[in-house]
């Protein structure tokens, strides 16, 4: 028989927890399938800013059979934008800045686009700054390789000497933005962004399990550690880096609870304050997209839905509030392959009822296929001989990624190689364009026909050129 893991409620919980025995049967079901062999979640439903259920599953530690309770802690991943989002727009109602302000009036080590690049901006996913990880990644340096800091993002940021767009005219999810934020947090209020988190989120708010990863190293207790996943079983997946802001909000699911009924009843800010984190941006032509300050707003089956996901290394997780019904639901996972958003919207089901209508159309989602990696098809028609490949071996350099690929054909195949060890086979695509693991390759031509160099793109980084 199998054995499920569940653990009910913390003793803290039990006293506010009134949720009927069917709605935990239904919602116990949502996640039979982690049990006391496996990974797990903790889940927390409110309702009128009140707990009415509070549930944890599977293990946190499997080596030591830690179980998963209502008090662990996991990493929020994404979820953890509305955070930083949050001191921003704190800081602005401070007078301290403005939402409007350069970029570079703060961080001097952004370089000049000849374009206005603001804080709003890169708080709404308009900037178009690079995704720094994705150019850490395509230098060498994917997650897990390196101890990354802060210190790496402005470095890597300093160097780009190109953004995917004209900031305010299209939408990319960038992950520097809200690194770049918490260093304008820091620079401005002159205390680190973890203290200023601490003090002006965190204790008022009464979130006393909530804090920021800015030190892998530091011990924190009732922490889940993260998996992945594998053929031959779970394998531990962590963030061993100090990168934070994007993501990196260690958090229990009561606590993000405790957040998001601040939206409903202001302690930290006041009504306007929420009401401002939560407009969504528009593009400098008017037109207006779903994402506000750190937070997608949509519907959910005709319902009004405020909500986030978030997913880092071997963490998943998805908030979501229904100001309507005013309802909260939180859900924190500790394996790769758990469908956080899946879950949760399969407990908003149990505890909105009737205010759905399964029969109305999705909310139209912000779609980063808008992208460049949208355009590039596969033509039949170009088949090149490795005679033909030849024409592409050579050494590519980038000072922006500061590596470099060797080309070259390996059999009737092109590949890239990286090292130490790094090989990428490349499949043609169309005229001088491939595909690979790296993303598009596409090489440049001088007037003469000769291969000059190549560019890659990815969804988050377009266009970055390498000289061969």
């Amino acid at each position: 028989m199998r054995r499920v893991a569940v653990l009910v409620v913390s003793l803290t919980a039990l006293s506010q927890t009134t949720a009927p025995a069917a709605h935990e049967a239904r919602v116990d079901a949502v996640f039979a399938r982690w049990t006391a062999a496996t990974p797990g979640c903790a889940a927390g439903v409110a309702v009128d800013g009140r707990p009415v259920l509070a549930r944890a599953y599977g293990m946190a530690d499997l080596e030591h059979d830690v179980r998963n309770t209502t008090d662990t802690i996991f990493e929020a991943g994404s979820v953890s934008k509305q955070f930083t989002a949050a001191a921003v727009l704190l800081l602005a109602r401070d007078g301290k800045l403005s939402l409007d302000d350069p970029v570079r009036k703060y961080i001097p080590e952004v370089p000049d686009y000849d374009a206005p690049l603001t804080v709003r901006h890169m708080l709404n996913h308009t900037s178009g700054l690079r995704d720094w990880g994705n150019v850490a990644q395509i230098g060498g340096w994917p997650p897990g390789t390196r101890v990354h800091t802060h210190d790496h993002v402005l470095d890597i940021v300093s160097r780009q000497r190109s953004l995917n767009f004209t900031p305010g005219t299209r939408w990319s999810y960038s992950n520097t933005g809200y690194n770049l934020a918490t260093v304008i947090v820091a620079r401005v209020s002159g205390m680190s962004f973890a203290e200023f988190s601490r003090i002006r989120l965190f204790e008022p708010l009464g979130m006393t399990h909530t804090s920021w990863r800015d030190d892998y190293t530091r011990i924190v207790k009732n922490r889940a550690i993260a998996y992945d996943p594998r053929a031959d079983g779970f394998h531990q997946d962590m963030p061993f880096e100090n990168i934070h802001g994007n993501g990196g909000l260690l958090t229990t699911a009561g606590d993000l609870l405790r957040w998001n009924e601040n939206f409903s009843e202001p302690k930290v800010g006041d009504t306007a304050f929420v009401h401002l984190q939560q407009e969504v941006g528009h593009f400098n032509d008017g037109k207006p997209h779903e994402y506000a300050f750190g937070l997608f707003i949509g519907r959910y089956k005709g319902v009004a839905e405020v909500s986030h996901g978030g997913a880092t290394a071997g963490y998943r997780s998805f908030l979501a509030r229904y100001p309507d019904q005013h309802v909260s639901v939180a859900v924190l996972c500790n394996s790769g392959d758990a469908n956080a958003g899946q879950y949760a919207h399969a407990i908003a089901d149990e505890y909105l009822g009737s205010a759905l209508d399964p029969k109305a159309p999705p909310a139209p989602r912000i779609a980063e296929a808008e992208g460049p990696l949208g355009r590039y098809t596969r033509d039949e028609r170009f088949n090149p001989t490795p005679e033909q490949l030849a024409a592409y071996a050579g050494s590519y350099s980038s000072d922006e990624a500061e590596t470099t690929f060797t080309v070259a054909v390996d059999g009737n195949a092109l590949v890239m190689k990286q090292r130490p060890a790094r090989v990428i086979t490349l499949q043609p695509m169309s005229a001088d364009v491939f595909r690979g693991s790296l993303g598009v390759i596409r090489f440049h031509r001088a007037a003469d026909g000769r291969v000059t160099g190549m560019s890659v793109t990815q969804d988050r980084v377009w266009d970055m050129r390498f000289v061969g």
